[in-house]
């Protein structure tokens, strides 16, 4: 079975997440672009993601679609790169938790705080991640506790929530406390992070005018 590396995204997408997995990882692999409106919905895209969006990655047979998968996967399948307590560990327990909360009640409460939706209070219960100020509340205490979410150690689920915060900085999602702007410029500091956005900053294409 071949091993090689697929890499399907577009710059401007969650891709960039994914990129920076891919980096962290340091094996070979090979880019894909595709545009949103043309080769993203194209049959032969469609047959890898049904869903029609990015990121997606291949690696031999193995087909990984959402982020944060694509992330657990990669960490997994390359374990010399160290971006996942082991199997067994007792901070594997953390580094799943983090990873999903992210994955999860972080992406639902940001996004309908985007889409200008508040969930009403007597309704709290129904949504999985209650209310956007406790999401953004629990998530502070997290990342508040120490340099990382699973021990002294970088993982993963670093780069996912670091990811997810960087984005919610940068577009105003979410308000810039002290413990929100130390992480992701922590975190954005790695080489693997700057080489990253350094190779999506250049795929991007120039604002229309």
């Amino acid at each position: 079975m071949s091993d090689d590396l697929v890499f399907y995204t577009n710059p401007m997408s969650r891709g960039r997440i994914v990129r920076w997995m891919l980096e962290e990882v340091g094996q070979p692999y090979r880019t894909e672009l595709l545009d949103y409106a043309t080769t993203m919905k194209a049959p032969e895209y469609l047959a890898i993601n049904p869903m029609g969006k990015v990121p997606a990655l291949r690696h031999g047979e193995t087909i990984v679609t959402e982020a944060a998968a694509i992330c657990a996967y990669l960490a997994d399948a390359f374990p010399a790169a160290g971006l996942a307590p082991p199997p067994g560990h007792r901070l594997r327990g953390p580094y799943y938790r983090w990873l999903l909360f992210a994955a999860g009640p972080l992406e639902a409460a940001w996004t309908n705080q985007a889409l200008g939706f508040t969930v009403p209070p007597e309704r709290e219960r129904m949504a999985g991640y209650g209310s956007f100020a406790a999401v953004t509340s629990v998530l502070e205490g997290a990342v508040a506790r120490g340099p990382y979410l699973a021990g002294d150690s970088f993982t993963a689920a670093d780069l996912y929530v670091g990811s997810q915060l960087g984005f919610g900085l940068q577009f105003g999602m979410i308000e810039k406390r002290p413990a929100f702007v130390d992480y992701v410029a922590r975190l954005s500091a790695r080489p693997a992070a700057v080489r990253a956005k350094e190779i999506d900053d250049a795929l991007t294409p120039p604002p229309q005018t």
